[in-house]
């Protein structure tokens, strides 16, 4: 029964593992369209996990993700390989919002701080030493025992790739599928699918296809199912972000934090007109972001996503890193002025990404019935799944829809309940 999985990023890659784990010698193919891979969401994410971070619908998905991260590092040394380690996180500023509310997605919404979606109540703590103490703010821990993590989430995806590759998992990129092959009833049989480099045409046998592609979901569907109603709304939120290295966070503070990150969601944004966060990860490498548009369009390929990069609004992340991170002068010696200096934080990258955000605020996961293919039809052991829309929780969230996608295909019931991220026609979907 062989699968095609449209969309190479870790969503995709997880799923590739998965099934090339429970389903050895099967034929599995992923489609990726991009010339680079992990070029967006999967390789410029910050890579925070949360266990309990999450809506009721979404809950489930999310312990179980994470409790898979957790095997996948414990299994292969995920701690040495993508820089997996265990966290607290805190909030800087007033956290007079309530926390955790009806809608895991509400901080997104409104451009509020994602600390509002934890479920710990906060309690007053002290700062790791690369944040500057900022006067009239608040430090306060919002996570309890190893309920947060970190990893790099490039690393992880390579990682999840790579063993689906050496398992025979096939990679076809740059590449995308152009159309469905059917037989006389109308039943899938085949991807015909566009090699970019070479513009060659080629068919892909198909029994079971996977729709991963993030923000580009619903175009890739539409293309495949022109006659189908069935809508996956699923904006592209684009997002600055920018990788730092401070004197104050070196491997000599790694071994003194024993391997311990730290995450800083600022409740009350220091005259940014945004939210930043940021997080410390393996390698003395500082992350930070929280400055997101909706403005940009969801373009014709990941490529086309640097031609919308604005300097000036990585200028805005770079004068929040200095007020953040930067050094305060010594009053011993020098000014008094308490504005902290750049001049010691190095910049190692500036990068803008989509992350897929679900319009009903949870991802989609689960199979899509035949009624709702516009007139196509699957084998009776074959099926169209989506896993998509996961917003910014694509990476805390990629191994668990990983292994329920590749239970759904198998036919295995899966482990936790997703029940309220299903696949609906149109109809429903507007619910």
């Amino acid at each position: 029964m062989p699968t095609v999985i449209l969309g190479g990023g870790i969503i995709g890659a997880s799923i590739a593992y998965y099934l090339s784990e429970q389903q050895p010698g099967q034929e599995i193919h992923i489609i990726e369209s991009s010339s680079t891979l992990f070029s967006s969401a999967s390789g410029y994410a910050a890579g925070f996990l949360a266990k309990d971070w999450f809506e009721p619908a979404l809950l489930p998905l999310g312990e179980y993700s994470f409790a898979e991260h957790e095997a996948l590092s414990a299994k292969y040394g995920g701690d040495k390989k993508w820089g997996f380690m265990k966290g607290t996180a805190l909030s800087l500023g007033s956290t007079d919002a309530s926390l955790g509310g009806a809608r895991g997605d509400d901080w997104l919404r409104t451009g509020t701080s994602r600390a509002e979606t934890a479920t710990s109540q906060p309690v007053l703590a002290e700062g790791p030493e690369w944040l500057t103490k900022q006067k009239g703010t608040v430090v306060e821990r919002i996570s309890e025992g190893d309920s947060v993590a970190q990893l790099d989430p490039v690393r992880l995806s390579h990682f999840l790739l790579d063993k689906s590759l050496l398992r025979g998992v096939k990679l076809h990129h740059p590449s995308k599928a152009t159309s469905l092959i059917t037989d006389s009833t109308g039943t899938i049989t085949a991807v015909k699918i566009l090699n970019l480099d070479t513009n060659t045409e080629s068919a892909i046998k198909c029994t079971n296809l996977i729709l991963a592609a993030g923000a580009w979901t619903q175009r890739v569907f539409q293309s495949l199912f022109p006659a189908s109603n069935t809508t996956f709304p699923i904006y592209p939120l684009a997002g600055y972000s920018l990788l730092v290295r401070s004197p104050r966070y070196t491997p000599a503070h790694e071994c003194k934090e024993n391997n311990h990150s730290y995450s800083v969601f600022t409740t009350h944004p220091p005259s940014c007109g945004f939210s930043p966060e940021i997080f410390s990860r393996q390698g003395s490498e500082i992350y930070i972001a929280g400055l997101n548009s909706r403005e940009i369009p969801v373009q014709e390929g990941v490529e086309d996503i640097k031609s919308f990069f604005e300097p000036s609004e990585v200028e805005k992340l770079k004068a929040v890193a200095v007020r953040l991170m930067g050094r305060l002068p010594d009053r011993a010696t020098e000014s008094t002025d308490e504005t902290p200096n750049v001049d010691d934080l190095e910049i190692l990258r500036e990068g803008l990404c989509f992350r897929p955000v679900a319009e009903r605020g949870v991802p989609f996961v689960g199979r899509v019935d035949d009624g709702a293919l516009g007139g196509l039809k699957t084998t009776k052991n074959g099926g169209v799944f989506v896993a998509a829309g996961h917003g910014p929780w694509g990476i805390t969230l990629a191994p668990g829809t990983g292994r329920v996608v590749a239970d759904l295909v198998r036919g295995v019931k899966p482990a936790v309940d997703i029940a309220g991220l299903g696949v609906w026609s149109k109809a429903k979907a507007k619910l």
